[in-house]
């Protein structure tokens, strides 16, 4: 496919957004913050109804919305025909293969044309299908759309869903009655969206957010009931961890999960038992972290104790499940990071991963013997879908390449045989064989292999004239799969190489590559971005000034450094939802995510080495008077965990401060939150600016 070339035209100045002088001192250090009066005093209503907003700064981002248009002008038929291509590959009346459940098997499917998911079931042995909740018919009147947990009872006759409709992930949750399709009174607002179910289907437990949005009280609602009657069944006092609910395999206990980036404790809930009060398995211990499955008269623990960085499972008794009843099962091996597990009646199941390379595992119970699942690509990605049972002898689980579309395969435990339960289909049509992918490692600052994922069309010429996106994140300790992306499609089909950096931060080489990339180590995450840009180059990828980086969240953060750090190697840079003021962020104890942040990145307010580690990098406090690349800032209005003004600002300061480059542009949707819009289709249009903004960063430099 040959790359269009893009009409350009000369942009008026960029909107000023006024500086109103703002400083504090802080351990005998004085921060400036002119921006400061971007964040609005009640952002919090503003999260929940972004009406609410004041005056002045909606106008200050409307106009901001109306510059990065102008920006855009001329593009958007360009823009129109990307969001038909990538809509070309997407099987719009898709369906999730059906997952067995006593009587039923429910799955989720898409209607031609629809935006958002069907809930459906039918009889496990086959016959007409039910559709249980609309999700089309439930975004009707509603700018914003989002539909949380749709989670149906153990006696099959009623279903829990929850929807957030402003973008802030307040989710309110309902219960159907499946048998009439209607809606009960039942409505519990201002929750994290999900249930479990007790095990009578008589009610259900939740998860409450608290004023300033943190998930911290788990309640218990009883059907038919008034929410001010549900019972408080724990509240988590601690505004640094946050509270999340799970299930046993086994469906035998309800798990309360207390934690933050360190350390986990887990309490049991007999879901039997409708009146269970929580049982703790082991007391929380300063990063000492654990996960729980269950089976027969034990508990199975996936867990760091005793030094097992990159994780091990041990056992204990479910009657007594102290850590001084603990016993290995599956010893600790360096290198070899334990993901996941899972206990079925006769096996375990886990998840793991070497040298950034992951591996299905299963070990028969009565004899301890293993059987493992892997593949010969260079770099894939392969999941483990749990489904619902636990008496089975079949598992399922999906595999894709950056090449290989995705494929639901069941594995029958007990032969070894594998059935294709579905490969993903590109309606447009796509051959794997017109692409190549490659692992490459980089060589870090200090030494260490930084591996990097690529995919290209056959046909590129590896002598740097090609374009390159590189995408990267580095933070919590999350995995980037190299699995299939068909949006990214639109860019390799026009001669872009594409690459992920697997950079310290995440855990693709395991806990350490993830310890190396936090709090006072945290700058290697954006030198090993910087040197996997440089290595791609040195490969003949692509060439210096012709790299688009891209990153959202905590990666957006990641692009604000990198921007500071080495200007000169991007084109662009594409910043979503981006962390940039990390520092004023990681100081205001009040916002959601901040006492829980406090363990990946630091508290700058108690600690004075913790604060002069993130002032050396906070993309905001660090812009400095240079020729900056053009930078495309993308943001929510109601986003909770990244707030609008953090964009916001950051782009009112670059403009203030670069000498040269640009432009720097900011696009606030003012209709949703950190995810973007919701719509399967509506989320098109904001990937398609995107790919426009890379496409015109390298026109611009190719243009004399």
């Amino acid at each position: 496919m040959k790359a269009e070339r893009l009409p350009s035209h000369p942009l008026p100045p960029a909107p000023s957004i006024p500086a109103k002088e703002h400083a504090f001192d802080i351990h005998g250090v004085r921060i400036r913050d002119d921006y400061a009066w971007l964040k609005a005093e009640n952002w919090k209503e503003v999260l929940k109804d972004p009406d609410t907003l004041g005056s002045s700064i909606r106008e200050c981002l409307e106009r901001e919305n109306a510059y990065t248009a102008e920006a855009f002008s001329g593009t958007e038929s360009f823009q129109e025909r990307l969001v038909a291509e990538m809509r070309g590959r997407i099987k719009e009346d898709d369906s999730s293969v059906p997952e067995p459940d006593g009587p039923f098997s429910y799955f989720t499917r898409y209607r031609e044309g629809g935006q958002h998911p069907l809930i459906c079931r039918m009889p496990r042995e086959g016959g007409a299908e039910t559709t249980m909740l609309d999700g089309d018919k439930q975004a009707e009147g509603h700018a914003f759309f989002d539909l949380g947990g749709a989670d149906h009872s153990p006696n099959h006759r009623l279903m829990a869903w929850g929807a957030d409709v402003k973008g802030s992930e307040y989710f309110t949750i309902c219960v159907r009655d499946l048998e009439s399709g209607d809606d009960l009174e039942d409505e519990v607002p201002q929750t994290s969206g999900g249930v479990v179910w007790l095990g009578d289907s008589s009610g259900f437990y939740y998860v409450e957010l608290d004023e300033n949005h943190r998930p911290v009280r788990v309640k218990r609602h009883i059907v038919g009931t008034g929410t001010e009657q549900d019972a408080v069944i724990y509240e988590e006092s601690d505004p640094g961890f946050f509270v999340k609910l799970g299930v046993t395999q086994s469906t035998a206990f309800v798990l309360i999960e207390a934690s933050d980036h360190e350390t986990s404790e887990i309490r049991l809930l007999d879901r039997a038992d409708p009146s269970a009060t929580p049982r703790l398995v082991e007391p929380r211990t300063p990063r000492l972290q654990y996960d729980v499955e269950h089976h027969g008269d034990d508990l199975i623990i996936l867990t760091n104790a005793d030094g097992a960085e990159d994780f091990k499972l041990m056992t204990a008794p479910a009657a007594n499940p102290g850590r001084a009843n603990w016993r290995d099962l599956v010893p600790y091996r360096p290198g070899v990071m334990i993901l996941f597990v899972m206990a079925l009646a006769r096996h375990l199941v886990r998840l793991e991963r070497e040298d950034a390379k992951p591996r299905i595992v299963v070990r028969e119970i009565a004899t301890g013997r293993e059987e493992t699942i892997a593949f010969p690509e260079d770099t894939y990605s392969l999941g483990v879908d749990p489904g619902y049972e636990f008496d089975t002898d079949v598992i399922r689980f999906r595999y894709s390449s950056l090449k290989t579309p995705s494929e639901v395969t069941d594995y029958d435990l007990r032969t070894g045989g594998r059935t294709l339960r579905k490969r993903q289909e590109v309606p447009s049509g796509h051959n794997p064989d017109d692409y190549v992918t490659h692992r490459l490692f980089a060589t870090a600052p200090d030494g260490e292999q930084v591996p990097v994922s690529i995919v290209h069309r056959r046909e590129v010429a590896l002598d740097g004239s090609a374009p390159l996106l590189l995408y990267g994140y580095g933070s919590y300790g999350v995995s980037i799969p190299a699995g299939f992306r068909t949006n990214i499609l639109s860019l390799v089909d026009r001669g872009f190489v594409y690459a992920i950096a697997h950079i310290r931060g995440g855990t693709e080489k395991g806990w350490r590559w993830y310890l190396d990339g936090k709090r006072e180590k945290k700058t290697n995450t954006f030198t090993d971005f910087i040197a996997a840009g440089e290595a791609l180059i040195e490969a003949g990828y692509t060439s210096r000034g012709s790299i688009v980086a891209h990153g959202g969240s905590a990666g957006g953060m990641l692009m604000g450094a990198v921007a500071n750090m080495a200007p000169d190697l991007f084109a662009g840079i594409i910043a979503e939802v981006p962390f940039v003021d990390v520092l004023n962020t990681m100081l205001d104890s009040d916002l959601p995510l901040t006492p829980p942040e406090w363990p990946e990145w630091g508290n700058p307010g108690a600690d004075e080495a913790a604060f002069r580690t993130i002032l050396s990098y906070s993309p905001y406090d660090n812009v400095k008077p240079q020729s900056y690349p053009a930078i495309l800032a993308l943001g929510g209005l109601t986003d909770p965990r990244v707030t609008y003004w953090e964009p916001a600002k950051w782009v009112a300061r670059l403009r203030s401060t670069m000498t040269g480059g640009g432009p720097v542009l900011l696009k606030l949707n003012m209709e949703a939150g950190h995810g973007g819009a919701a719509g399967r289709f509506d989320r098109l249009e904001e990937v398609a600016l995107a790919y426009a903004f890379a496409i015109k960063c390298i026109q611009s430099r190719d243009t004399p």
